[in-house]
């Protein structure tokens, strides 16, 4: 069962955007660029490391590296409900 993305920031899940840096498999001199995102567990990135993994068993053109950014938005003990709102004229 596929979780919504509220319900993997309360489990402690953030964004994470990786930015690769690869080889084309024709022009090796040649640099290119590649964006992924996904929700992912800090400091291990389990689904970045599966992905690198994927990348180098599949995909043609050779990594160069790798800079990626994690952003942990909601965390358990951050979230609270709210039963109540006072508004102020």
């Amino acid at each position: 069962m596929e979780q919504n993305e509220t319900e993997l920031m309360l489990k402690g899940y953030g964004l994470t955007t990786a930015e690769f840096f690869y080889h084309m498999p024709d022009y090796i001199h040649v640099l290119n660029t590649f964006v992924w995102q996904d929700y992912d567990l800090a400091p291990d990135h389990p689904k970045l490391f599966k992905f690198v993994e994927f990348w180098q068993r599949e995909i043609e053109g050779p990594l160069h590296s790798v800079r990626f950014t994690h952003r942990k938005m909601i965390s358990p003990g951050e979230w609270r409900n709210v039963v109540g709102e006072f508004r102020l004229n």
